[in-house]
Formats: C-alpha cells, sequence, structure tokens
C-alpha cells in the first residue's frame, strides 16, 4: 500500500514540474514574439541615410544592452512579464484498510487446547428418576384394607443329634513374623534433573597445557640386499582351428498334406431385424418435501459445551482516513525587471573602432574604415 501511495505521489509531482516547463516555455516564446513584432514595427519607419550623415543605432548591441526597436531620444515601452508558481493544496481520498477476520476451518482431527488454569466443566450424569403418572381409577368406599400380622410356627424336630468335626490334632497355625530386609541403595546415587536453560561448568585447564604435534620423519628400513623375484609370464597356447568349418543354412521347401475333401462349417451370419422401443408416457412423480415441524418441549433442554474458549469475531468497518494529495494551484507573481534610459546624452565613441574594413552590406553603401563619432553627425529622433 506505501509502495502504491509513493508512486502515486512521484507520477504527481513530475506530472506538475512538466505543466510547470510547459506553462514558461509558453510565456518565453510569446515574449520573444511580441518582441520580435516591435522591432519589425519600429524598423519600418528608419532609412540609413548615408548622405546626410544620418545613422540610425537599431539592431546594434551597445554593451548587452539591445537598441533595436528602441528610440534614443524619446519614450521607453515597458514589457512585464508574468510567472506561475504552481501551489500544491491537498485534497483527502478516501482509504481502504484491511483488518484480518478469523475463518473458521473444520478439522476432520481432535485437536488438543492447552487451558493453563483449571476450569470448571460440566458433565451429563444420567441419573434414573421416577416419573410419577397419575392414573384415575374408581375407589370404592368403604374399601377391604388387608394387613399383614405375622405368626409363629412351631416345626416339629425328633431330637437333637450329634454331628462331629474332624480337626487334626495337633493342628498348625500359621504366625506371621515381621522380618527386617535391607534394600542396597547406592549412596550417594546419581539424580537426573531437566534443566531448561544452558549451564556453564567450569573446567580446570592447566596453563600453559602440553600440546601434542604429530611431526612426520623419515625412517630408514634396512635390507640386506636385493634378492630376485620369479615373475610368471604368458606361454604359448595352440587352439585347434577347423578350415573349412561347417555353416547350417536351413533350406524351405514345400510340404503336401492330403485332405479328403472339405467339410462345410455352417457360420452364422447376423440379419438386422425392426425392434419395439416402448415410449414411455408422462406419469405423476411423487417428491418428499421435508417440512420442518415445531414440537413443544414443557421441560428446559441443556446443549453441552465441550471447552468453551471465547472466539474473537472481527468485522470490517469503514474507517476514514485524511491524507493530504497534492493538487496544482496557479498563483501569478509579478517580477520586476530593470530598464536602462537612454534619454540621456549618449557616450561618443570617437576610438576609432573599425566596424568593418571594406565589408559590403548589399544596399551599396560600404563602411570602408568607418568610425564612429570621428566626423560624423549624431541625430536624435524624437
Amino acid at each position: 500500500m506505501k509502495l502504491l501511495v509513493s508512486l502515486a505521489l512521484s507520477a504527481l509531482i513530475v506530472l506538475a514540474s512538466a505543466e510547470e516547463k510547459e506553462a514558461k516555455v509558453a510565456d518565453t516564446k510569446s515574449a520573444d514574439a511580441d518582441a520580435g513584432a516591435s522591432k519589425q514595427v519600429e524598423k519600418r519607419g528608419l532609412e540609413l541615410g548615408y548622405g546626410g550623415g544620418e545613422h540610425d543605432f537599431g539592431g546594434h548591441d551597445f554593451g548587452g544592452h539591445d537598441g533595436g526597436g528602441q528610440d534614443y531620444g524619446g519614450g521607453y515601452e515597458h514589457h512585464q512579464k508574468t510567472v506561475t508558481v504552481i501551489k500544491k493544496v491537498a485534497v483527502p481520498y478516501p482509504v481502504e484498510k484491511r483488518i484480518p477476520v478469523p475463518v473458521e476451518k473444520k478439522v476432520p482431527y481432535p485437536v488438543k487446547v492447552h487451558v493453563p488454569q483449571p476450569y470448571p466443566v460440566e458433565k451429563n450424569v444420567h441419573v434414573p428418576y421416577k416419573v410419577p403418572v397419575h392414573v384415575s381409577v374408581p375407589i370404592h368406599k368403604p374399601y377391604p384394607v388387608e394387613k399383614q400380622v405375622p405368626v409363629p410356627y412351631k416345626v416339629h424336630v425328633d431330637k437333637p443329634y450329634p454331628v462331629k468335626v474332624l480337626v487334626p490334632q495337633p493342628y498348625p497355625v500359621e504366625k506371621t513374623v515381621h522380618v527386617p530386609y535391607k534394600v542396597l541403595v547406592p549412596a550417594p546415587y546419581p539424580v537426573e534433573k531437566k534443566v531448561y536453560y544452558p549451564v556453564k561448568v567450569p573446567v580446570h585447564v592447566a596453563k600453559p597445557y602440553p600440546v601434542e604435534k604429530i611431526v612426520p620423519y623419515p625412517v630408514k628400513v634396512h635390507v640386506d640386499r636385493p634378492y630376485p623375484i620369479h615373475v610368471p609370464k604368458p606361454y604359448p597356447v595352440h587352439v585347434e582351428k577347423k578350415i573349412p568349418y561347417p555353416v547350417e543354412r536351413p533350406v524351405p521347401y514345400p510340404v503336401k498334406v492330403n485332405v479328403d475333401r472339405p467339410v462345410p462349417y455352417p457360420v452364422e451370419k447376423p440379419q438386422p431385424y425392426p425392434v419395439k422401443v416402448p415410449v414411455p408416457a408422462p406419469y405423476p412423480v411423487e417428491k418428499n418435501v421435508p417440512v420442518p415441524v415445531e414440537k413443544p418441549v414443557p421441560y428446559p433442554v441443556k446443549i453441552p459445551v465441550f471447552n468453551p474458549v471465547p472466539v474473537p469475531v472481527y468485522k470490517k468497518v469503514p474507517v476514514t482516513v485524511e491524507k493530504p494529495v497534492p493538487v496544482p494551484v496557479k498563483v501569478i507573481v509579478p517580477i520586476k525587471e530593470e530598464h536602462h534610459d537612454y534619454s540621456g546624452g549618449h557616450e561618443e565613441y570617437s576610438g576609432g573602432h573599425d566596424v568593418g574594413g571594406g565589408h559590403d552590406l548589399g544596399g551599396g553603401h560600404e563602411y570602408g574604415g568607418g568610425d564612429y563619432g570621428g566626423g560624423e553627425e549624431h541625430h536624435d529622433y524624437h
């Protein structure tokens, strides 16, 4: 977003600068055209007379001041130039702000949510209970009431008879005697404990400590003398070759098989025949449309909610953001120009400056070695 805003601002600045340059170029062109027209108009009424000694200084540049189209003796035309300055005014515009909204996604497997603190958990325990049912039963008045009264009942027994129980003599008697038992426990014994942060254990290092460096050096092994070693060399082996050697080449030849007579074999050929296809007539179609049926429940129903976790829901809210945007505004600022007054006395160029050593200006008049102010007369045109 910032990149887009920066690009838009840079494009606006480039457009404004281009408009400024175009306006300046147009102003300069209009001013040059006005000056050229005035020069042409004023030059039309002037005459270069060399016979009577009258000279006009139109078109000659004296020290950077242009005398073309200006009268040295009288008034001076004032030209005012205008310069446009473009100011940038900020204009608010709407800005869209993106607010992240959580989207619920169904997960097909259970997800364990860690809850740091204990929270109450409601568990539905089904307890059987009797529902009283009131049934209207007609009761006759008065009605008989049955009461159970216990009555002793004597059972006749002939005579008591002895019962013998076999008891071993002597009989074993079991007695638990607690005997101390020693359990060997190494003291001290290592206990593993998980430490979740780095622990620096100081290690004693001797200073200075020895450093072992492996330095290779040549070792000479003394051998008494060189002894001969038998090396097996290849030996010739005779290979038997059959010349010429036999080549098997298969040659095809016809074989006649005697058949008594041809046996006819029936072959079935499919024959096309017309088949009547029944065309179904329109018949009614029943469509089951589910209709919601409201069933009143006379008792409140609790819907269990497992692990209630608050879920924040974010909504997009339009926010107006005022942001300044540069807009070009044209402001006209006048510029004062300094004008030189040539109505006073004119300096006399008597230094003998040569205008052109024998150059012909095309009208048949030659400025051959002429100098200004030497023997010529200067007239002011009022």
